[in-house]
């Protein structure tokens, strides 16, 4: 398919953060752009701020009579749509060129020099300072992220052309639609095993996604992964390490041994070893476009984060508030571990929605483990999301895995009241669902009542 002949651009789910990545992009080229999501959301409501129509009924008379014509019109969707949807079946029974939101991203890419993170946690904030980290030297690039840069106030960047920057999802195996010259991968733990039924199955598909980069380009992997690639990683010797680590002023300072030379005093100031790695990664990836390495890394000084990404919304010496998007025991287990060292010996208590019944009973005692370092957890109701429920998997389950000494299920409607009771010095609220939502809400209660 040429884009380039294609007039419109209809998308089935257009509120999804990559899904509204590429609606901006084709409206950022002057295409028609138009769609469809079930919740208006802050995303949609900057879409339709640029002049995108959406609407949220699906209903094929809301369909703008220009993109019923299946000669101009590309029709993206997102796999979390069911196939009975009315808008899908409206364009599937009538010809229409129709493919899913990662069939576009190779189509847009294939013509660049395609940088491609992967990994089954840190693709957002790995690709966000990668797009920062090229911008800072000024690099003509076009950026595809699976979250909100800070530093962009956006999911979406364009500087140029000649590089693009993507995240390789490896849900319903979109990354394997990709073909980058240089690619990561940070991580292959078992997730989204109501896709691939075990996880090796999923490693299997990331062997795949390996495959697929160019000849002569670079794989990137870290330290310990069953592949085969330049590895990265923190004092163990990798290809590119960091050395010297030491933590000053709430920022970690290092030097990075790379294969060609040694750069020195670097600085980042997202929390967490996780974070570093990422940082680390994105820089390895950045210094095989023709840019100096030691211009790059000065750009990890300035990378601002990643909304609900270890995100600070009070960060104060006698309350500390943290918003994050982790909703897989590993990433728990990460947060817990970025707090501990940057706000050691405070009482620390989590607010945590669970995302998926697959996951939640896929991963239910690894799920209690990691939230059991915690002082206290209020666990909200499962976030359905694409599922109907499982029979025996709730919260209310899950909670009594839990060992932290304080624990209880929350509705939101009691959640403010609960928070205040149980007066935090750290607070973090933690999902993939709908509980970011709430962060601004819980923000002004915390404010006030400490005011008073």
């Amino acid at each position: 398919m040429n884009l380039k002949t294609v007039h419109n651009v209809f998308f089935i789910g257009i509120g999804g953060i990559g899904m509204s990545a590429l609606a901006r992009y084709f409206k950022f080229i002057d295409k028609n752009v138009a769609g469809y999501d079930k919740t208006e959301t802050p995303l949609t409501q900057e879409l339709v701020e640029l002049g995108v129509a959406v609407h949220y009924e699906d209903d094929v008379n809301l369909i703008g009579e220009g993109f019923k014509d299946a000669a101009k019109t590309l029709v993206v969707y997102t796999p979390a749509v069911p196939t009975e949807h009315t808008q899908y079946q409206y364009f599937l029974n009538r010809g229409f060129d129709i493919k899913k939101r990662s069939e576009v991203l190779g189509l847009i890419t294939k013509s660049s020099y395609c940088l491609a993170v992967a990994g089954t946690h840190g693709k957002t904030t790995t690709t966000s300072i990668l797009a920062h980290l090229l911008n800072e030297v000024e690099a003509p690039f076009t950026g595809f992220l699976g979250g909100i840069s800070e530093d962009f106030d956006s999911n979406f960047v364009f500087r140029g052309a000649d590089i693009s920057v993507v995240e390789a999802d490896e849900f319903d195996r979109s990354f394997l639609r990709l073909f980058p010259n240089v690619a990561c991968v940070t991580s292959m733990d078992a997730d989204h095993l109501d896709i691939y039924g075990d996880v090796e199955a999923l490693r299997t598909s990331f062997k795949y996604f390996v495959d697929q980069i160019q000849p002569g380009g670079h794989l990137l992997v870290r330290k310990g992964l069953p592949l085969v690639g330049l590895t990265y990683g923190i004092e163990d010797g990798s290809d590119f390490c960091i050395e010297n680590l030491k933590v000053e002023g709430g920022s970690y300072q290092f030097d990075v041994r790379t294969p060609q030379e040694l750069i020195t005093n670097v600085r980042f100031s997202k929390p967490g070893r996780h974070n570093l790695l990422n940082g680390l990664v994105a820089l390895a990836m950045a210094s095989f476009t023709d840019y100096p390495v030691q211009e790059l890394a000065k750009g990890l000084s300035t990378f601002k984060g990643v909304q609900r990404r270890f995100s600070y919304h009070i960060k104060r010496d006698d309350l500390v508030f943290i918003d994050d998007y982790a909703h897989h025991p590993t990433e728990i287990n990460a947060v817990f571990e970025a707090v501990s060292e940057m706000h050691p010996d405070k009482k620390t208590v989590v607010v945590f929605q669970p995302h998926l019944f697959s996951r939640t009973r896929d991963f239910a005692d690894e799920f209690a483990q990691s939230l059991s370092q915690f002082d206290s957890v209020l666990l909200m109701d499962i976030y359905p999301a694409r599922e109907k429920p499982i029979e025996g998997v709730t919260s209310d389950w899950l909670l009594e895995k839990i060992q932290s000494p304080y624990k209880k299920r929350i509705e939101k409607t009691n959640l403010l009241a609960e928070i205040k009771q149980q007066d935090p010095q750290v607070l973090i609220s933690m999902g993939a669902g709908d509980i970011g939502l709430l962060v601004n809400t819980i923000k002004k209660e915390l404010e006030h009542a400490h005011e008073l």
